[in-house]
């Protein structure tokens, strides 16, 4: 009878959610469960051998639930800052343009092509950095002209650049 009365005191008792499952706040992203930062309803099994132990989620208690809502609260602040930042960067990409010089024949036709990474290039010459991965073409620039390009700064956020190929000085069509 002593050990059965120390056996119940070794093990917490876990709070029941409204469904009869376990109210837990996730301390990381957990595939098919939840992200970091949300509170689940899983199995008493799930969570005591699993969940808890390998330092994946915590129990779900006022206090937590309250931590969470302000640090919510504070990252959505932090967010709609960005966004603010991001938009202001997408009004000063779409006033700019900028000029790529590359080689060509007569008929205008580039002998390379222009591609991201350049146009990534000529933006940071400027004072803009954005990565190539930004930059979304629909293939690559292969004759002289203006084309207008997109840059993809969110998933909300895009700015049109323009975008000049021009022959390089002294080797262009009007030169020869």
């Amino acid at each position: 009878m002593p050990q059965s009365s120390r056996r119940k005191s070794t093990f917490r008792r876990l709070p029941k959610g409204p469904n009869g499952g376990i109210q837990l706040l996730l301390i990381h992203n957990v595939e098919h469960l939840g992200r970091q930062g949300e509170i689940v309803e899983v199995r008493p099994g799930y969570a005591r051998n699993y969940l808890i132990p390998e330092g994946l989620a915590t129990i779900a208690t006022d206090h937590h639930r309250r931590m969470i809502e302000k640090h919510k609260a504070r990252l959505a602040e932090i967010e709609r800052q960005r966004l603010a930042s991001l938009r202001e960067l997408a009004d000063r990409i779409a006033r700019q343009s900028v000029t790529i010089e590359a080689n060509a024949n007569e008929q205008g036709h580039l002998y390379g092509s222009v591609g991201a990474v350049e146009i990534s290039h000529a933006l940071k010459q400027i004072g803009i950095n954005v990565s190539v991965e930004q930059i979304r073409l629909e293939g690559v620039l292969k004759e002289l002209g203006l084309y207008t390009v997109k840059v993809h700064l969110h998933r909300d956020i895009e700015a049109d650049l323009k975008v000049w190929v021009v022959p390089i000085a002294g080797s262009g069509p009007a030169e020869a």
